[in-house]
């Protein structure tokens, strides 16, 4: 038994417990399975165009799955994968409902970039892309993100609302619907302080039963089948994949995709101690190649960029360290297969308020920002402003290069620019210019 399993999930008897794997395993599903809900809850604004909430909870699950198996057995590292937030977000209300774009292009974006994202970490490209985006917007795209989910979660809260005059407005408090986001916020607020195991998950099923004596909350049973992922497995559109358009799209898929990996994978491997005395990650090439291959097959199921959750940390502090950790993660996912009804069913007013958390766990980052060097501090703000404001994740990152590019070349600070990140601001410029 302890030689299946050294050989396929990297455990070691002498340094490894079953029974610490295995509570590991479970409380980092615990802490990622909100996604179960959110997902479909944000794609359900392209249900109207063909792409039913059912088979993206499917695709959902199937992406979580076949991710963290792969991180399982081939990485044998304890990280569960699933649709990232920020990248769903992007698929959905940016190139989708922003960009006028079909869901089957984005799909076919998701597909070209796990591709991309295969290559670069075979060739080890990937490293030249990271290290010429310079830190301070690194950071800044990271907290961007969290202010972009945290709008998104307050406007489908219906705590904000458009405004002909102003934009954006407060809405009716008073609604049924705000009022259950409310009390949702502060109850899944106060689990997360109180550090609860699976406090956001907790938080959405406690806020969905409060909603049914509400109206708000509907529920049609507990236990299913899974539902078909016909409508979605493999819907691609081929019509465009060397347009301008479809360029700008992959670029901002992988760059979220590959900071989001990179800055989960090392900070939660150096925080727990999984490092080497040189500081290096033991197989780190094996998790970020784990994670392309789960984008490519999650494009394939049918649902948005699949990466690295930094839920992992969660695990990993209970003392998860083999891929015996990421396979509890993978059949809980499994498990979740068949209780379709019971996550479909959760309200918006539910998933809201753990948008706004999950923005807030992003805001960290943006300490390390050096705020008296303007240089830095400018094109910061313009990327993290522009993706709330201009409801676009992507347009936040391509402004920011470029005013970063921009900037430092006219001020004479041209040692702070690097070959890479001039090439990418010239073809942003090229894509505002002639797109």
């Amino acid at each position: 038994m302890t030689n299946i399993l050294s050989k396929c999930f990297g455990f070691d008897s002498t340094k490894h417990s079953v029974r610490t794997e295995l509570d590991a395993g479970l409380t980092t599903f615990l802490t990622m399975a909100y996604i179960l809900a959110v997902n479909p809850g944000i794609f359900s604004a392209l249900e109207s165009q063909g792409m039913p909430v059912g088979a993206v909870f499917t695709a959902t699950a199937l992406a979580a799955i076949f991710g963290t198996l792969v991180m399982s057995l081939y990485a044998k590292k304890p990280f569960g994968l699933a649709p990232g937030m920020g990248l769903n977000a992007f698929f959905v209300f940016t190139v989708c409902l922003g960009m006028g774009c079909t869901w089957q292009f984005a799909l076919t974006a998701v597909l070209l970039e796990g591709i991309l994202f295969i290559i670069l970490t075979i060739t080890n490209l990937r490293t030249l892309i990271v290290n010429s985006i310079p830190s301070g917007l690194k950071n800044a795209i990271g907290v961007g993100i969290g202010l972009y989910i945290a709008f998104i979660g307050l406007r489908n809260a219906g705590f904000i609302v458009n405004n002909d005059a102003t934009a954006v407005a407060m809405g009716d408090l008073g609604s049924p619907a705000v009022l259950l986001s409310i009390i949702g916020f502060f109850i899944t607020s106060i689990l997360v302080i109180l550090k609860v195991r699976g406090g956001m998950l907790i938080g959405i099923l406690v806020t969905a039963v409060i909603g049914i004596p509400m109206g708000i909350t509907k529920f049609s049973g507990i236990v299913s089948a899974p539902p078909s992922i016909a409508p979605v497995f493999c819907q691609f559109e081929w019509g465009e994949i060397l347009s301008w358009k479809m360029l700008g799209v992959v670029i901002t898929f992988l760059f979220i995709d590959l900071f989001d990996t990179i800055g989960t994978v090392v900070g939660v491997s150096v925080k727990s101690g999984m490092v080497d005395k040189d500081g290096k990650i033991d197989g780190i090439g094996k998790m970020l190649l784990a994670d392309s291959l789960a984008t490519t097959a999650g494009a394939c199921f049918g649902t948005s960029t699949t990466t690295t959750y930094i839920e992992s940390a969660a695990g990993v502090a209970e003392g998860g360290r083999t891929g015996l950790t990421s396979f509890v993660i993978a059949v809980m996912f499994a498990l979740a297969l068949f209780f379709s009804p019971l996550f479909l069913a959760i309200p918006a007013a539910a998933t809201g308020p753990v948008l706004v958390i999950v923005g807030v766990m992003m805001m960290s980052p943006v300490k390390n920002i050096d705020w008296e060097d303007y240089s830095e501090a400018i094109p910061a703000l313009v990327t993290m402003l522009l993706m709330p404001l201009a409801y676009s994740i992507s347009e936040g990152i391509l402004l920011g290069i470029i005013s970063y590019t921009v900037l430092n070349l006219c001020t004479g600070k041209v040692k702070k620019l690097n070959p890479t990140i001039g090439i990418l601001a010239a073809l942003f410029i090229c894509k505002y210019l002639f797109m």
